[in-house]
């Protein structure tokens, strides 16, 4: 892994722990919406809870489908396709 690139590291980081970095874009997600939204005096408390959690929701699918399109593109060329290849030529 020291010979690898640093682009590369992050990916293989990033496919071992995918849902810990969904996870962790989600909260970091909220609380910048309730940051964001808190400094709007405007609005009721509710609303900006509201707005909060839509802004995060949002942004969790659009990471979910990220990690999917990576899991998938994993299964396709990466190790675990050299990992499931025995499995997939006999069916």
């Amino acid at each position: 892994m020291a010979e690898e690139g640093t682009m590369a590291q992050i990916r293989h980081w990033f496919v071992e722990h995918k849902l810990r970095a969904v996870g962790t874009l989600w909260a970091t997600s909220v609380a910048g919406s309730l940051a964001y939204n808190f400094s709007n005096p405007n609005m009721k408390t509710s609303v900006k809870v509201i707005h909060a959690r839509l802004h995060a929701q949002a942004l969790t699918l659009a990471a979910l489908a990220g990690a999917a399109a990576v899991e998938y593109y994993d299964h396709k060329s990466g190790e675990k396709a050299k990992r499931y290849e025995k499995h997939v030529q006999q069916a």
